[in-house]
């Protein structure tokens, strides 16, 4: 619904709170992630997993609000959002940083905390490097676990190696490589949002392991046999709920756990997203929206 202005992920600080606010004051720095809205009675909104809510979500841009309004999202001077729908960010963890946890960092979060893989000493396999991927490998690393990123491009095998601090890195188109990690891996998340197999990554998976996918391919296509016999799980997730937003961002407040970030003026966006397309990105561009409109 144009004009359309995107953002949802939002870090900022409480200018004004209205008379029934109780869990922020002026001052706070809070966050805000995909939905501002849900109907706040169904069974899900209940469970504190609002962005299942059965009546529909409202989505932080492109939304259409309780009062009939259309949510224009955080690439703004300001948002007004009811508080349940905000996040509390600790004194000293940089707003910057916690932008990108509000919609990359809890699509991976909330799915391996849902499967248990949280577990130290077990296995898990990411697909992808990108605004998710990495995040995934972070919070991989923070549970103990050993961790292998999929890639197409060897070019980021330094850095997947190096910087995020993952066990392994493996080029997917490398049949050898991928046939030396049959049935190796508990887990696998695949942030891959571009069309690829599926079967090669399901062989991978030891007996009874989970496959998680968060990102959008066009279609998901495996042999039955690479579930049924392997008695595996395929599971998708999106973000996720208040309770467990707010869990990871305390998290990773705790475990100095920071988005791999690029700190942009708004004046850049079209350079930025061109880079995008280029994949050329580590990992997440972050607006600076206060400074550019000084």
């Amino acid at each position: 619904m144009y004009p359309l202005v995107p953002g949802h992920e939002i870090a900022g600080i409480v200018k004004e709170v209205g008379s029934n606010v109780q869990r922020f004051k002026v001052g706070d720095p809070v966050g805000v992630g995909t939905y501002v809205n849900s109907c706040r009675d169904c069974e899900y909104c209940n469970d504190g997993v609002e962005v299942h809510c059965v009546k529909g979500t409202v989505f932080t841009f492109n939304g259409i609000d309780e009062d009939g309004t259309v949510t224009k999202g955080g690439y703004s001077s300001y948002i007004v959002v009811p508080e349940r729908y905000c996040f509390r960010i600790p004194n000293n963890y940089p707003l910057a940083s916690a932008a990108p946890l509000l919609c990359a960092g809890i699509t991976v979060y909330t799915p391996m905390i849902r499967h248990n893989m949280n577990q130290p000493g077990k296995s898990l396999g990411v697909i992808g490097l990108g605004g998710l991927g990495h995040m995934a490998v972070k919070f991989g690393k923070a549970f103990g676990l050993c961790v292998t990123v999929f890639s197409t491009s060897i070019s980021k095998k330094e850095e997947a190696l190096n910087l995020l601090g993952a066990d392994k890195f493996v080029v997917s188109s490398d049949q050898e490589q991928m046939k030396g990690l049959s049935k190796s891996l508990d887990f696998i998340v695949d942030t891959a949002s571009g069309d690829h197999p599926f079967d090669p990554y399901m062989s991978l998976l030891k007996i009874a392991g989970v496959y998680v996918l968060v990102g959008f391919p066009s279609e998901v296509k495996f042999s039955p046999a690479s579930l049924n016999l392997g008695m595996r799980t395929v599971s998708g997730s999106i973000t996720g709920g208040t309770k467990v937003t707010q869990e990871m961002i305390e998290f990773c407040s705790a475990h100095k756990i920071y988005p791999q970030i690029e700190v942009i003026p708004i004046q850049y966006a079209n350079e930025a997203l061109e880079r995008l397309i280029k994949r050329d990105v580590k990992y997440r561009f972050v607006i600076d929206i206060e400074n550019t409109l000084k």
